[in-house]
């Protein structure tokens, strides 16, 4: 392997694992009762993460908008912006403003749901929308 392949390579797995370490951190504040200061954070993570790291991956989080911060003494204490169905819900709707054509892109979606997604697609559209929720 040569140095080209081996920064690639590198550059590559740095990513996934801040990928990773953003997940576990989003994980230990979903299960949190109330937001968490970077301290808690790392307290409650069987890591050995920095407290500079953990800052980092929370601030990284908040200019995403996945996170809210409320200020907790000379800290911020983060918690999760939304649950997972609206984080879902978020993806999708990112989804659509990429493509300038939404009218092809729902059509193909829709097309590509299940019989019971589709019908219930459908029930949500027709004005059912507060009875789920």
């Amino acid at each position: 392997m040569d140095a080209v392949e081996r920064a690639g390579t590198h550059e590559t797995d740095s990513r996934l694992a801040n990928g990773k370490r953003e997940a576990e951190v989003l994980a230990v504040l979903r299960s949190a009762q109330e937001p968490l200061t970077p301290r808690a954070v790392r307290e409650v993570m069987d890591d050995d993460l920095s407290y500079s790291t953990v800052v980092t991956i929370l601030t990284r989080l908040y200019e995403k908008d996945v996170l809210t911060r409320v200020p907790r003494g000379r800290a911020f204490a983060y918690a999760p912006a939304t649950d997972e169905p609206g984080f879902a819900a978020r993806r999708m709707r990112q989804a659509m403003e990429e493509v300038p054509d939404r009218e092809t892109v729902l059509t193909r979606f829709v097309d590509d749901l299940s019989s019971g997604d589709e019908a219930l697609l459908r029930r949500l559209l027709g004005g059912d929308l507060d009875s789920d929720r």
